[in-house]
């Protein structure tokens, strides 16, 4: 079992969704986080004033699966995530070592 985190873009979200629900995801988990890579944030312009932005606003996408589906999905946040442009995201897949349900009691792929 793995869990594939993701981190891009928050106007991508919906194309990402659509995307892994083709190839089979039936769940995740979304969060709103802020953070920087190689862009190294962004200077805007308020009320006349400049100012430094250095943590941009992103979505995580966390996703746990069996291994055998990895690829698919990490193809399908990709294809869908992609702009092009700097700051596109991040894919990250981890170990998963177990999983409960916590309604049911089942363990590791059943409870995925």
């Amino acid at each position: 079992m793995k869990i594939i985190s993701a981190i891009i873009k928050p106007f991508k979200l919906d194309d990402v969704r659509e995307a892994i629900a083709e190839v089979g995801v039936d769940g995740l988990t979304v969060s709103e986080v802020k953070g920087f890579g190689r862009q190294k944030g962004h200077t805007e312009l308020y009320r006349g004033a400049e100012y430094q932005v250095d943590f941009l606003p992103k979505v995580k996408l966390e996703i746990a699966t069996k291994a055998e589906n990895v690829d698919r999905i990490i193809e399908a946040i990709s294809s869908a995530a992609y702009t092009g442009k700097i700051g596109d995201g991040k894919i990250f897949v981890y170990d998963l070592s177990n999983v409960v349900r916590i309604r049911t009691g089942e363990v590791d792929a059943e409870a995925i």
